[in-house]
């Protein structure tokens, strides 16, 4: 490996180790907004290397306040269902086979990772998407009580 290549690697380790740092103290919710932190710190970005960067780091946009930002994963480990959430969440509804959660936009992802995360809640497993989140119970014979206890975790 050339001198050249391992400054590449510890200019990119650098870029990503900022935009962790960027996503953990500020409230960006744009690429753009991103660029901008990043260029200030010195780093020249485009929006495609930085939306790389954010699915690599597995980022996600949530609701905080009035305003849609991106967020670390790792920042959702301490997350539980008190009332910040409930405020996340319009409508939840099933049918025989599924239920369906409607959240407020950028939301879902973060109601999803709550749910997988439950051990005791019968779920199969959860998709989301920015604002939907599909549940699959276990079982669908017990759907209607797997929907009450959803219910009751997440609005209380």
């Amino acid at each position: 490996m050339t001198n050249e290549d391992v400054s590449k690697k510890r200019r990119k380790a650098d870029l990503i180790i900022a935009l962790q740092d960027l996503l953990q103290k500020n409230t960006v919710g744009t690429h753009e907004e991103i660029r901008e932190a990043l260029q200030k710190e010195g780093f020249i970005v485009n929006q495609v290397k930085i939306s790389r960067i954010l699915h690599k780091l597995g980022a996600i946009k949530m609701t905080e306040g009035d305003r849609i930002v991106y967020r670390l994963p790792s920042e959702l480990m301490s997350i539980t269902p008190k009332d910040s959430l409930r405020q996340l969440i319009l409508t939840i509804k099933y049918n025989e086979v599924l239920i369906v959660l409607q959240t407020a936009p950028g939301s879902a992802q973060l109601v999803a990772r709550l749910l997988d995360q439950k051990d005791d809640n019968d779920i199969l497993g959860t998709i989301a998407g920015d604002d939907t989140v599909f549940i699959a119970p276990q079982s669908t014979k017990n759907i209607k009580i797997i929907f009450q206890k959803i219910n009751k975790l997440l609005l209380g």
